[in-house]
């Protein structure tokens, strides 16, 4: 058994995957011939097998729609969940109310499961979104409930993460899909310099997910990954990095099985206790969790 499967052995924590049930609610967002894959139901029954069979022992369930519903619907899932450790919700980050909705969610049921907040800032058409005084006032709110801030954003948003997070020194920062760098052009550039950036804050936490389908679906190779993965390795280290999936949008490039090894490929040069740190450590640091899963051989609840 080689180092990396010795980490997996230990049980891995996928700290970014999603679901949904379109006949509960539609995903808007899922639109054209590239997305219609995804155009179906995804539930946790889908993914437990998947990812039991990887050796992962918990996950994080992060939020796709920017509707106040969804979340606690997600917190009541992981209270019935053996695999689901924590949940990145969602709330209307600019409403006056957002320390009591925040309040709310945490009294509700499965609200010990809520350990983050995202916004779907990719989709925002003014780049410093994030900087708007009543985001910045809903993002204070974050940090005061103890929670930590996902970030979802594009290359030409990272200059406002990064003032973001230089304004809330006491918010944890998680960059989604290490920014979502442009993998299928090969350019480096302009999306390394502001990551280098924002890992310099130590309030800033990144996400090795995503890659695959920042690269060719089609035809992506470990290879295309590795300059991007090594620039998040470089920059944020092993005890700021995690692991994540991406399902079951990864499906749009590749396996459950397929991301994980890639992963494991791409992380294949460091030490034991560095991979664990990338597999398992930075998430439980992170996000707080508390795993209390059963052994990958035990049967699995339906969502």
């Amino acid at each position: 058994m080689t180092a990396v499967e010795e980490t997996i052995a230990e049980g891995v924590i996928d700290a970014h995957h999603h679901v949904w049930d379109l006949s509960v609610r539609d995903q808007g967002w899922i639109t054209g011939p590239e997305l219609a894959p995804l155009r179906r139901d995804f539930l946790l029954a889908d993914l437990e097998p998947e990812a039991r069979a990887a050796g992962v022992t918990a996950t994080v369930l992060v939020q796709t729609i920017d509707v106040p519903e969804e979340t606690p619907e997600f917190l009541a899932l992981a209270k019935n969940s053996d695999l689901v450790a924590g949940v990145v919700g969602w709330t209307d980050l600019t409403s006056p109310d957002v320390a009591r909705a925040l309040v709310a969610l945490r009294e509700g049921s499965g609200g010990e499961h809520l350990v983050g907040i995202r916004h779907q800032v990719q989709g925002e058409s003014d780049p410093r979104w994030l900087l708007r005084p009543d985001v910045l006032r809903g993002l204070a709110a974050v940090a005061e409930a103890g929670l930590v801030y996902d970030l979802v954003v594009r290359p030409h948003q990272l200059a406002a993460a990064l003032d973001a997070a230089r304004l809330l020194p006491g918010l944890t920062f998680v960059l989604d899909h290490a920014g979502k760098p442009p993998i299928t052009s090969g350019e480096l550039r302009p999306w390394a310099d502001p990551v280098r950036l924002l890992a310099s804050l130590p309030n800033t936490v990144c996400k090795l997910s995503g890659l695959v389908t920042e690269a060719d679906p089609d035809r992506w190779s470990v290879q295309d990954l590795r300059p991007y993965a090594d620039t998040i390795l470089d920059a944020f280290g092993p005890r700021r990095l995690m692991f994540g999936s991406d399902w079951p949008v990864c499906r749009l490039a590749a396996t459950y099985a397929e991301v994980i090894a890639a992963a494991k490929e791409l992380t294949a040069s460091l030490a034991p206790s560095e991979r664990h740190e990338v597999f398992t450590g930075t998430a439980l640091r992170t996000y707080g969790l508390t795993v209390t899963g059963p052994p990958a051989t035990q049967e699995a609840p339906c969502a």
